[in-house]
């Protein structure tokens, strides 16, 4: 059996981790997080001791719409 989990699935509720922000935009994880750090990109922190980051969808789209100007 396969794993259906992804960056294109709805698995996680709408959120997308740093590699799946990276995978889609075909860039470094690195890259993800320094865009969040420069605030181009806005990110939800959860999990335990909130240390995981998540991106939600809209935000990400947002992101790529800004990108592209």
């Amino acid at each position: 059996m396969t794993s259906t989990k992804g960056p294109m699935t709805d698995g996680n509720g709408g959120l997308l981790t740093i590699r799946e922000v990276a995978a889609l935009d075909r860039c470094s994880e690195k890259t993800v997080r320094r865009a969040i750090t420069a605030g181009l990109l806005s990110a939800l922190r959860v999990g335990p001791g909130e240390r995981l980051l998540r991106v939600t969808k809209e935000a990400h789209a947002a992101y790529r719409k800004a990108q592209r100007l």
